[in-house]
């Protein structure tokens, strides 16, 4: 919330040339801080020098007002303290209600509301008893009028605060100090009762000022614009909004701290989790230096809230509990029952709520819902509704979550989904499968609209993610009504959905993204300006390019990477929903194969099998543990025989391997009743992306983000020109030897050995290719698989670059580890290497999941091409090479059990 400033007094007549200077400090404080420092000085030694109390009084106020603008409102108290006292010696009433004021506004940051109270209080009585009689004053009550709507605001009463922000909007005059502080809380009023229309109109008011004043006056409109640009889809709008934001409070010399806080809050919105705890740390952090005490609390409620979402339960609770005890001793409800919420939150997800906790929750809906902060009063009564249902208690569930839903309508998509869930949830309870379905449809097809306007496919993944749970409670639904086109239907209208709205190529988007970031913000310095002061094309100074880092913390090139496509991306329009194909489309296409496709909901797994004469739902039971249990000690054992330190070792990584591959099979393939020779289409769901489904099943196996992905890659292929590309990465010993003995092989084709495979040439090469083969050495990022990458000879080339290049060879092998590994996301999205080659067009994929011992994959190599020469598809041809691999070698059987195809081609 922008803070509430004093302003200067009117002019009067002076009495002396300093005493002019002295009242005109703040209005040059406004103007520019660096240049006024000098002149505070200067007054401050002239008034002391001949010991003028009211000239000092002044100096220390403005003092005071730089510190707090840099920083500093405790040593900003302690000047006003001073100044206080010289004014009381002065006898000057009206400069001690001046001085009470700022000290208001400080003590308020400090978090000290009673006793900011208390100064505002005797401030606007000073003022109510000399107004009469003295000119001047209009401004200062204007001022402690708007501090003490600030309180309300603050304290939870949003109704008092509203109305006291718009009282005092009819009063100022446009184009003041005042009027753009007064638009931007009220804005942000607004934005907590989800009126989001009017919110934008006044934040648009406040910028609109204060790009007219000063830069000391830009930042926080250009964050609470942010925050509404966010919440209603404008990313990159908002996300431009951020970065001048940045850029004014720097040319202002203010603290990052509450920009930290907004960025944090967008990369929470959008489920960028990790570096919404990184951007909400640094906040933080900045904002205890600086002794922030009210932000502080929203900044420990934020982190509070990331943590939770990304299963830190331990540290949700401490950084909770810390925000509720300062929000107690601030006397601000609306923070105290968010904390709450957060702690009740992880109570039960930790089995440990008790009905306490049910009556906590209960009272902080129901103060929230009476000062009018509806999105969070919407939380809070989903949160009683959970919880109560939990315990046993239906009735008292069903009465939240209806008023959840009521609250939630509307408000900004992550709002109005918890809604949805509640409604959902409400509609269970009630026994009503229709109420069920009805609610999740519609929150799935609301999530599908926002979805698509996003302009990545990381955002789009991510973004799924809102809408997990009601898609398995949907799911639940279905499977128990039987019907196998239904659960089909179901399962791909949300399956892989981040890949069905491709963002346009950028054919240079190799090259371009590794522009460092000294050469971006050299880049904005020549750039011209637009009429709010920001670059004409969003590029953010120098200063603004390392404050960004904060999207990724560790890693600046990253970042640079996702904020380029982020507001560079255009996305293609595809309407709201992409239909959802049935049993008949996909047998259409099936031949003589069979399609699996795998759904989750809670720990339960089913499958969907489609045969050419049938489909039918097979119930695989509550296995996921299992399951996630097998599939760790698999990769554990499969990692021991890539690096084997003894032959004992080998035979017990071995051992291990074996049991656990039977496991997987009794548990995922053998239910299904299929052939073991038959030809299989798998679509895995969640964590089962990482099972080596190869060596699950006897015949081919081919994989697929979702059945609606697999038939796309089924369609009619374009005209072959035969081209094929072999590229073969630095630092791999038989990486060169890979390629040479490829060549032989195929007739038309061009090799980029360890010197000549830079990212550009590589691009251009794989672009058109009918089959590309890459020998690389491979690295997953796990924490952010759009930043995998292969290692080329100028370095590696990430997903992002590689998906933003638009260069989808028709078919591809990726004889590098880990290029199969791609990341399940909530939502059941996967991103990575495979699935963004899909997304672009590629047609088939053979990659592995785990590490590759290279010198044992050319023979496996080898015999994969001589039948892809024959004309077979990558999942027949993987399927006949792996026969012929010697698994009784270590290198050998990891090679087997790890590489797969992907695609139909």
């Amino acid at each position: 919330m922008q803070p509430g400033k004093s302003t200067t007094t009117s002019a009067g007549p002076p009495r002396t040339e300093l005493l002019a200077a002295a009242r005109g400090l703040e209005s040059a404080i406004d103007a520019d801080l660096a240049a006024a420092r000098p002149r505070i000085e200067a007054v401050v030694d002239q008034a002391r020098r001949r010991r003028d109390p009211e000239a000092l009084a002044w100096g220390l106020r403005a003092r005071a007002i730089a510190l707090r603008y840099t920083g500093d409102p405790a040593g900003a108290a302690r000047l006003l303290g001073q100044a206080l006292a010289v004014a009381r010696r002065a006898g000057n009433d009206s400069l001690r209600a001046w001085v009470l004021a700022s000290r208001s506004s400080v003590l308020l940051d400090l978090g000290r509301t009673a006793r900011s109270r208390t100064d505002a209080a005797e401030a606007l009585r000073i003022v109510d008893a000399r107004r009469a009689t003295e000119r001047g004053l209009d401004d200062l009550h204007v001022r402690v009028r708007l501090q003490l709507a600030v309180m309300d605001h603050n304290a939870g009463r949003l109704r008092e605060a509203e109305a006291g922000y718009r009282s005092i909007l009819g009063e100022v005059p446009p184009d003041t100090t005042d009027a753009v502080r007064v638009a931007n809380n009220l804005a942000l009023v607004l934005v907590a009762r989800t009126e989001y229309g009017e919110a934008l109109r006044w934040a648009q008011r406040a910028v609109d000022d204060a790009v007219r004043l000063s830069p000391s006056l830009r930042s926080w409109p250009y964050l609470t614009r942010a925050l509404i640009r966010v919440h209603t889809g404008g990313l990159a709008d908002g996300l431009r909004d951020l970065e001048r934001a940045a850029r004014a409070a720097t040319e202002a010399g203010q603290p990052p701290g509450e920009y930290y806080l907004e960025y944090a809050e967008t990369m929470r919105e959008l489920r960028l989790l990790p570096e919404a705890a990184a951007a909400g740390r640094r906040a933080l952090d900045e904002l205890v230096a600086g002794g922030d005490g009210l932000v502080v609390v929203d900044a420990l409620v934020s982190l509070a809230d990331t943590l939770l979402l990304l299963g830190d339960a331990a540290g949700a609770v401490e950084n909770a509990e810390q925000a509720r005890a300062r929000a107690r001793a601030q006397r601000r409800p609306g923070s105290h029952d968010r904390a709450v919420l957060i702690h009740v939150r992880a109570r039960r997800l930790g089995g440990t709520a008790a009905p306490a906790d049910l009556a906590a929750v209960g009272r902080a809906a129901r103060r929230l819902e009476r000062s009018h902060e509806m999105g969070d009063a919407a939380d809070a009564y989903l949160e009683g509704g959970r919880l109560a249902a939990a315990l046993g208690l239906p009735r008292r569930a069903v009465r939240h979550l209806d008023t959840a839903a009521t609250l939630a309508q509307r408000g900004p998509l992550s709002v109005r989904l918890r809604g949805r869930l509640a409604a959902a949830l409400a509609a269970r309870l009630r026994g009503s499968d229709d109420g069920v379905l009805a609610a999740c449809r519609t929150g799935l097809r609301d999530l599908a609209r926002h979805r698509d306007t996003l302009p990545t496919m990381e955002l789009r993944a991510l973004a799924s993610g809102h809408g997990a749970q009601l898609g398995e409670l949907g799911l639940e639904v279905v499977v128990r009504r039987g019907s196998p086109a239904a659960v089909l239907r179901w399962m791909e209208q949300t399956r892989a959905a981040a890949l069905q709205t491709a963002g346009d190529a950028d054919p240079g988007g190799a090259r371009g993204d590794r522009q460092d970031t000294a050469e971006a913000g050299a880049d904005a310095a020549s750039d011209g300006r637009t009429s709010d002061g920001a670059p004409a094309d969003g590029t953010p100074t120098a200063g603004v390019v390392a404050r960004r880092s904060v999207i990724v913390a560790d890693d600046a090139q990253a970042a640079d990477a996702r904020r380029s496509a982020w507001l560079e991306g255009v996305v293609t329009p595809r309407g709201s929903v992409t239909r959802a194909p049935g049993p008949d489309a996909v047998r259409a296409a099936l031949g003589t194969r069979v399609l699996v496709e795998y759904g989750r909901y809670g720990d339960r797994l089913v499958a969907v099998v489609v045969e050419r004469t049938r489909a039918r739902v097979v119930d695989l039971g509550e296995v996921l543990p299992d399951v996630e249990g097998t599939l760790r000690a698999l990769v554990f054992a499969l990692r021991r025989m890539v690096d084997p330190r003894s032959p004992a070792a080998v035979d017990a990584a071995r051992a291990s391997a074996d049991l656990r591959l039977r496991r997987l099979r009794s548990v995922l393939v053998e239910p299904l009743g299929v052939g073991p020779d038959v030809e299989l289409v798998v679509v895995p769901v969640g964590l089962l992306h990482g099972a080596p489904w190869s060596a699950l099943h006897d015949g081919p196996v081919a994989l697929a983000p979702s059945a609606a992905s697999w038939l796309r890659t089924a369609g009619p292929a374009p005209v072959s020109r035969g081209q094929v590309v072999l590229v073969a990465g630095p630092g791999l010993q038989g990486a060169q030897d890979e390629v040479e003995a490829l060549r032989g092989l195929h007739a038309r084709v061009q090799v980029l050995g360890a010197g000549a495979s830079r990212a550009d040439v590589v691009v251009d090469a794989i672009a058109g290719a009918d089959l590309a083969h890459l020998a690389c050495h491979g690295a997953l990022r796990s924490d952010n698989p759009m930043f995998s990458s292969v290692e080329l000879a100028d370095g590696p080339v990430t997903v992002q670059e590689l998906h933003r290049a638009g260069a989808a060879p028709q078919r591809l092998v990726l004889a590098s580890c880990h290029s199969g590994a791609d990341v399940a996301y909530d939502g059941d999205e996967v991103l990575g290497l495979v699935s963004a080659m899909l997304s672009r067009g590629t047609r088939g994929v053979v990659a592995s999941i785990a590490a590759v011992p290279d010198v044992e994959v050319v023979d496996l190599m080898l015999a994969l091409h001589r039948r892809l020469v024959a004309g077979q598809t990558m999942a027949r041809a993987l399927h006949g090479a792996r026969g012929e691999i010697d698994r009784g070698t270590p290198g050998g059987f990891v090679n087997w059990c790890t590489f797969s195809a992907h695609g139909a081609a």
